[in-house]
């Protein structure tokens, strides 16, 4: 599998790596944090719970290590797309509610995916008004769909423990100051060519991975399979 995208030019320069919000700090942040390889499935799944979460508001939100519990082989092939690139395309809500796209680097690593931005940069001034994000995966060139179509959804999570932030930086080394947030997700989607079907994997938590196939002359669904993977 992709380690997935570690670098930290570029993406940092268009926003900023938040720190966790205050509700996540301390006690909070360090519960299942060793180093900073410890799980924090368990904390993210709560926090998911009491907030709501962005596409479907009042769903569960997971970490991404939660994903690659429920469903290994989708998680592990849309991680390997996100690692064929480094910048990839984030939508926020600006303050009137109207979206706003800008360039970010995704990091996944101590499974978690995380955000990093500039200190001061619009999205996050978004985030913090308005956690719900998405996350587009770089479409690269041609229009063959290679490794797939991906995008994830839910509520962005800011970093506000010191320690957590700085055995990030340590490990990122990122231009600072910088924000980092964690991203609680709601929904992961895959569309693919599985000729001659256009085949799209949603994945929701606590919920099955589900596929759908159509033609691009029969928009209808052919077939909608439910698979419960792990």
């Amino acid at each position: 599998m992709v380690q997935g995208v570690q670098g930290v030019q570029g993406g940092w320069g268009g926003g900023s790596v938040m720190r966790t919000s205050d509700a996540d700090s301390g006690r909070e942040s360090g519960r299942r944090v060793s180093g900073l390889g410890g799980s924090l499935d368990g904390m993210t799944r709560a926090r998911g719970r009491r907030n709501g979460s962005g596409a479907g508001a009042g769903g569960e939100a997971v970490g991404w290590a939660a994903v690659e519990a429920a469903v290994p082989e989708f998680a592990a092939l849309v991680r390997e797309r996100f690692g064929l690139h480094r910048h990839h395309v984030l939508a926020t809500l600006r303050k009137d509610g109207a979206p706003r796209l800008t360039g970010l680097e995704a990091d996944f690593r101590y499974g978690e995916l995380w955000l990093g931005m500039m200190a001061g940069s619009r999205k996050v001034q978004d985030l913090r008004r308005d956690p719900r994000f998405g996350l587009h995966v770089n479409p690269g060139g041609g229009t063959d769909l290679a490794g797939g179509d991906v995008r994830v959804s839910g509520r962005a999570v800011e970093v506000s423990d010191p320690g957590l932030t700085a055995r990030y930086a340590a490990a990122v080394q990122p231009p600072e100051p910088f924000h980092l947030f964690r991203a609680l997700l709601t929904e992961v989607a895959r569309t693919s060519v599985e000729a001659p079907f256009m085949k799209l994997e949603v994945w929701r938590p606590g919920r099955p991975l589900r596929t759908m196939r159509r033609t691009s002359e029969d928009p209808e669904v052919l077939e909608v399979l439910e698979v419960l993977e792990g």
